[in-house]
């Protein structure tokens, strides 16, 4: 891709998340932010004016930037494109820990070719930090500061540190594929969202083990990944944009160890 066509999505992709923060921002930690539950009865899936207003802002920009791209965004669905790019969003990742005033949580930005993303951006707001990836970038932005994202070396799963949103992975026989991987690493640890992600692609952490994901779940961190040197892949070893199980790693020999497990899982 020509370098001023990369430099242009990377500029739309950044006031995608600019203009998400500035709707997400003043209700965080706010008593006086409105939840409901886009769930049935004896289930619970909060959905807040965040992130609505969020997704709103963002689809804006693209009608007046990019109107000839498509828009797969989590709170309100697909729009068409005829350009051959997707830009899948999600306002907030993490409701529930934006709810609980916890900053975990992020916007999550993916630019899909057609073959998976290639471009993403986790963002945390609150925190300041944005994890960009892709189009030959992988940094780290706070503030004025910038540094390089890269990846760490992981030989072992028992030298692995290994991050998950629920301790209930997936269904009760994803949970055992799951559980095969934990007892057989250092340390576990639960309830990061996609900020586990970002941790992956900072060198911080070795792998993130879930089920149940969408797309737009997982293409902005897919790409902030794999810019950093690491992969991002389904349960069996293949692509992993389109959601389900998916694992993220640092290290492809952990990759494969924690495959021997997972791909068993029927």
């Amino acid at each position: 891709m020509p370098r001023e066509d990369a430099d242009e999505l990377w500029r739309v992709g950044e006031a995608l998340a600019d203009a998400a923060a500035a709707r997400c921002l003043p209700l965080f930690r706010n008593a006086a932010l409105v939840c409901d539950n886009k769930a049935g009865p004896g289930s619970y899936d909060p959905v807040t004016e965040a992130d609505r207003e969020a997704e709103r802002a963002m689809r804006a920009i693209l009608a007046t930037e990019r109107p000839e791209d498509g828009i797969f965004g989590e709170e309100f669905g697909e729009t068409a494109g005829r350009s051959g790019l997707t830009w899948v969003l999600d306002p907030i990742d993490g409701t529930r820990a934006f709810l609980a005033g916890a900053p975990s949580w992020g916007v999550l930005i993916g630019l899909d070719a057609g073959e998976g993303p290639v471009l993403g951006i986790i963002d945390q707001p609150y925190t300041g930090e944005r994890f960009m990836g892709g189009l030959g970038r992988a940094v780290l932005r706070r503030g004025e500061s910038e540094r390089a994202l890269a990846v760490r070396e992981c030989r072992d799963l028992s030298e692995a540190v290994l991050l998950t949103t629920y301790p209930e992975v997936g269904s009760t026989v994803e949970q055992v594929g799951f559980e095969a991987v934990r007892d057989r690493v250092r340390l576990t640890r639960y309830g990061l969202d996609c900020y586990a992600y970002a941790l992956v692609a900072l060198g911080q952490v070795d792998l993130v083990i879930e089920a149940g994901l969408e797309p737009y779940d997982i293409q902005g961190p897919q790409a902030v990944i794999e810019a950093a040197g690491g992969i991002v892949t389904d349960w069996r070893g293949g692509p992993a944009h389109r959601g389900g199980r998916v694992i993220a790693a640092g290290d492809r020999r952990v990759h494969e160890a924690a495959l021997e497990f997972l791909a068993r899982v029927a």
